[in-house]
């Protein structure tokens, strides 16, 4: 991996880890059409590049981190269904993972699915996350759990969630961005505890691989934030329903038409 493939991949997963439309299905077209081999760094780049992007989330809503207790316990109580689901299947996600045709097929039926998300949950009455319940944390927690599936996403899994428990478009993508830091903390860490106990180092070069790539994932997607947020509140779904479709259908006619898409 080159430094430029480093910051292309960054830049994908900045963009794409908050908005409802599968960054690991993106990274996966980044990286094939790019012609990255998948090796043992290369996995645990796609992944640690998520710190970048959870420091967005502290910087951007820092005000709310430092508000309560209360708020922690919460996040901690909708983190608590990943962490199981995480530890029973984690196998069967790997294999997940090595399926182009599952996550296309992923991409379009979530895509499909947020096509009509906004008629379904239209009259949301919680509309800030300092409402939600312990009971109401939860379920989004297991909401995010679908997102195991990869292609599905997690934030659209959790914003979906959300929504189903009476919570606003804004409250819903606020609190699945609050989630995605504990979620994706735990992911990054799991995967260098991995890394390092399966006999593999990072040599140098790939330190600097991780620096930029977090670095530029962290500016990215405080952009991408910043707009998703402004964007949701006044249009809805509809239009990411839209390019889930089409993204889905790029990597499913890629994977028909015989072309190497190798999972990273």
């Amino acid at each position: 991996m080159t430094i430029l493939q480093a910051i292309i991949l960054a830049i994908i997963e900045g963009i794409t880890e908050f908005l409802p439309v599968s960054s690991t299905g993106h990274i996966i077209l980044g990286a094939t059409i790019m012609g990255i081999k998948s090796n043992n760094f290369v996995k645990l780049f796609t992944v640690a590049i998520q710190l970048g992007t959870i420091l967005s989330v502290l910087v951007l809503y820092y005000k709310r981190f430092l508000k309560s207790f209360d708020f922690y316990f919460k996040l901690l109580v909708a983190f608590i269904p990943a962490v199981v689901f995480g530890l029973l299947f984690n196998k069967k996600i790997d294999q997940l993972l090595e399926s182009p045709l599952g996550v296309a097929i992923a991409l379009l039926l979530g895509g499909i699915i947020l096509l009509f998300v906004d008629k379904w949950f239209k009259n949301g009455t919680i509309d800030q996350t300092d409402e939600i319940t312990y009971p109401t944390a939860i379920k989004i927690g297991f909401f995010q759990c679908i997102s195991m599936v990869p292609g599905t996403s997690r934030s659209a899994a959790s914003i979906v969630g959300g929504m189903a428990q009476k919570l606003t478009r804004k409250a819903a993508a606020e609190f699945s961005f609050f989630l995605a830091v504990p979620t994706m903390f735990g992911a990054t860490a799991k995967k260098l505890y991995d890394f390092y106990k399966e006999g593999h180092s990072i040599a140098h070069d790939e330190i600097n691989l991780l620096l930029v790539g977090n670095l530029v994932g962290f500016l990215v997607a405080m952009l991408a934030i910043k707009t998703f947020i402004g964007y949701l509140s006044k249009h809805g779904f509809k239009v990411f329903g839209y390019y889930r479709i089409i993204v889905g259908s790029i990597i499913l006619l890629l994977y028909l038409t015989g072309h190497s898409l190798e999972i990273i």
